[in-house]
């Protein structure tokens, strides 16, 4: 190991892309030249492995791990595998019980269950880098009974405050869970977050605390960032929420302004 070597994880939606979908050459020139001098520079993010890993490509990296479904999927480097990458740790649970629980409270939801090939069920529409094309639509009950990495709740008819307090309400037990941007739901297997897939990741590359740094934009990163900035850099995109800013051991600029970039930069 060198010295010198850092663990970079990046936050794909709201760090290193932007909303249309653009991803800024400078993200790309910056990604590659820490890559260039042997950092792990790689992605942590909610998508999916078959939405996340074509990032890869447009950014023109290519790590040895990759964690997906929010901590659930842990990819790594396999040149004899589709797409280049395996699932080498995959993190699971029956999801009845809580989808059951949300549809008690949110009736009009939309929802999408994950299993651990990857495949997506889901009872109505969600954004494309959601689900991806590898996904079939179900009937609510269809979702019960199978083995899930990943739980997706979207609640068109709730504002944000509203979103809130019926989460809240529900007092969801035994699943990890993180809230979006705007009335959106990730449930994950209970203590399973991205923190937890990039410790076992830093452990594995034998790449020290003190020599870790993650960027992120969303509440689902608030325990990646509180990990990274325990002894490394835990650094918050302009434009987070403020239980994002709390943690941050730093602050850069906003997406639009390719603040990831400026972060990168820096090392």
């Amino acid at each position: 190991m060198s010295v010198d070597r850092w663990l970079v994880a990046l936050d794909i939606d709201g760090t290193v892309m932007h909303e249309d979908g653009v991803i800024a050459p400078a993200i790309v020139s910056e990604a590659q030249r820490l890559a260039g001098v042997g950092h792990e520079v790689m992605l942590a993010t909610g998508r999916s492995a078959a939405s996340a890993l074509p990032v890869l490509e447009r950014l023109g990296i290519t790590p040895e791990y990759v964690v997906c479904s929010n901590g659930a999927i842990t990819m790594k480097r396999d040149a004899a595998a589709p797409m280049g990458y395996r699932r080498e740790y995959v993190e699971s649970f029956d999801p009845s019980s809580v989808l059951q629980t949300v549809r008690s409270h949110l009736g009009e939801a939309r929802f999408a269950v994950e299993d651990e090939t990857g495949f997506y069920r889901y009872t109505e529409p969600f954004p494309d880098a959601t689900i991806g094309t590898n996904s079939a639509h179900v009937t609510f009950d269809e979702l019960l009974g199978h083995p899930a990495t990943r739980v997706v709740v979207i609640s068109p008819d709730h504002d944000m405050e509203d979103f809130l307090e019926v989460v809240e309400r529900m007092g969801l037990r035994r699943v990890s869970y993180a809230i979006g941007w705007t009335a959106w739901l990730d449930i994950s297997p209970d203590g399973v977050n991205k923190a937890t897939a990039l410790e076992r990741v830093r452990h594995a590359l034998d790449i020290p605390r003190s020599r870790v740094m993650a960027i992120g934009d969303g509440r689902n990163d608030i325990d990646m960032l509180e990990w990274a900035s325990a002894e490394g850099r835990g650094v918050a995109m302009g434009q987070s929420p403020d239980e994002l800013l709390a943690v941050a051991s730093e602050i850069t600029g906003a997406v639009e302004t390719d603040g990831a970039a400026r972060t990168l930069a820096s090392l």
